[in-house]
């Protein structure tokens, strides 16, 4: 069995190293803010640039393709010409990109400024994560520093539309993004004081071909994804799926035949690696599929408003904030396998519960299992990334954040997608036998896609609560409880799983290898 380090082995990290992660936090929150901060100045952006219907979808979505599609080339360019270089210059970068699309004067203007800021955005996951782990040489303070990183991370998602709402409310749909500028000038002065520069000697050059083929991989896949999690399963949508994965085996062929490979698939036969991998992907895989139908459930089943869904899920995320911040002691005494192993347990906890109050249609108990769930994904998340970035060779390390950050954006969007559309087909399956006469057909079509249109159909035409609407809501929570009972299953199985794999790779006890 592998033997911990003890705190004597590395030294602590003193004033300096805590000041950079601090700057690497915001750097990191800023990063994951602008995924979200643009939900509510939609309307403000429609009004003044007049885009089209697909020009809207674009504008949404181009930011997480490109910071999906990037995300491994940034990673592995880190790790050859240096993570704090990188990090530099897609700080510069994301500065500027935030300045064109503040200033856009029309709907194309902010689509090319949105994807230049999701290349930008795809140099700050990995190399954030990965100089933490050069800063921090102890492996308890290394945990607690990702914890700090992770915290920063989750709370960008979460303050994104707070944020954006604020400002729209005094001032032009620009100031989302002029908010970025001053934060990137800080890490450009900074940083160079404050982070060490690391980079592998003996890296090689960048394999030009691997990054077409990578980009190639990632976007067709995320965005069949997200149209199926939008518009529902279609055949259509696994068109670009099934390309995505024919030129990722491709991609995977290219990377066996290089000496400096673009990803090192080595990396993969590290037990540690590829357990915390899948579980860090089924993890954000169940929690994003599950808080979108919870969302849902809250306003469309109980009626809330959205301003009244968004105070009623404030005990959840201050459960995820203190989570995030606390995690890291129960890594250092539990160590990182019990952690992960007994999060996994507690997020089956959480979701089978969840099953029960979405059945039930109880309020009060989605909202304590939502809060169970925080308490059993974080840690798990956390020990994972963790896990990930310390089992790799620092050498790899900037490659191997960047594998943890792609697998957890196709976690989200393959969570949404999935469990959505089984979410879909439970609900279109009740409704095949309600009783919709004295509807047209364009609203018999409306209220059997979905719950929306049902509740939608239903205010158009004046009727507070006809019996169909009743049954389309218990069909939409039979759907989110049959969901959740899969998450509930499959995360015990993979907790199983998972202690057989750790369990061959001798770190039960033990936190993460040590570099």
């Amino acid at each position: 069995m592998q033997e911990s380090p003890t705190q004597t082995d590395k030294p602590l990290a003193g004033r300096r190293e805590w000041i950079g992660l601090c700057v690497l936090s915001i750097a990191c929150l800023i990063y994951s803010m602008d995924l979200s901060v643009l939900f509510l100045a939609m309307p403000a952006i429609v009004a003044d640039l007049d885009p089209s219907a697909s020009e809207l979808l674009w504008m949404n979505d181009i930011y997480g393709f490109m910071v999906a599609g990037f995300l491994v080339t940034m990673g592995a360019l880190g790790d050859r010409v240096g993570r704090r270089r990188v990090l530099l210059i897609g700080a510069f970068a994301f500065g500027v990109a935030s300045a064109l699309a503040a200033f856009s004067s029309t709907a194309q203007q902010l689509i090319l400024s949105r994807a230049l800021l999701g290349i930008a955005g795809a140099t700050i996951a990995p190399s954030t994560l990965s100089l933490v782990v050069n800063l921090f040489q102890d492996e308890a303070e290394r945990n607690r520093a990702i914890s700090i990183w992770g915290t920063a991370f989750a709370l960008g998602g979460l303050v994104g539309p707070l944020v954006g709402g604020v400002l729209l409310q005094y001032f032009h749909w620009g100031s989302v993004f002029l908010i970025n500028i001053p934060i990137m000038l800080a890490l450009l002065l900074a940083a160079p004081f404050l982070l060490p520069e690391y980079k592998n000697e003996d890296g090689g050059t960048l394999d030009l071909l691997s990054v077409i083929l990578s980009l190639a991989t990632v976007l067709p896949i995320i965005y069949g994804f997200k149209h199926m999690a939008v518009d529902g399963f279609k055949v259509g949508q696994m068109l670009p799926i099934a390309v995505g994965i024919l030129i990722g085996t491709l991609f995977v062929r290219r990377q066996k035949s290089l000496a400096h490979p673009l990803i090192d698939l080595a990396l993969f036969r590290i037990p540690a690696f590829t357990a915390s991998l899948i579980v860090n992907l089924a993890g954000v895989f169940f929690v994003f599929g599950v808080f979108l139908l919870q969302n849902l459930f809250l306003q469309l089943v109980l009626g809330l408003s959205p301003l009244e869904a968004a105070l009623w899920s404030v005990p959840s995320a201050l459960v995820f904030t203190i989570m995030s911040f606390q995690a890291y002691r129960f890594t250092n005494h539990l160590g990182a396998v019990k952690t992960v192993l007994l999060g996994l347990i507690v997020n089956a906890i959480g979701t089978a519960a969840m099953a029960a109050a979405a059945y039930t249609e109880s309020l009060v108990g989605v909202l304590g299992a939502s809060m169970l769930i925080g308490l059993g994904f974080v840690p798990v998340i956390l020990t994972t990334t963790g896990l990930i970035v310390g089992t790799a060779p620092p050498e790899r390390a900037g490659s191997a954040s960047a594998i943890s950050e792609t697998s957890a954006e196709f976690g989200g969007a393959l969570g949404v997608a999935v469990l959505g559309s089984l979410g879909t087909l439970v609900y279109r399956t009740t409704m095949d036998g309600a009783d919709l006469s004295g509807l047209s057909h364009t609203q018999v079509s409306s209220v059997t896609a979905t719950l929306a249109g049902a509740v939608e159909t239903a205010k158009a035409a004046g009727q507070i609560a006809p019996v169909w609407l009743d049954t389309a809501r218990a069909g939409f929570s039979l759907g989110f409880a049959l969901c959740c009972t899969l998450a509930s299953v499959t995360l015990l199985c993979l907790a199983a799983v998972t202690r057989r794999i750790y369990a061959s790779a001798h770190i039960d006890e033990g936190v993460a290898p040590p570099h």
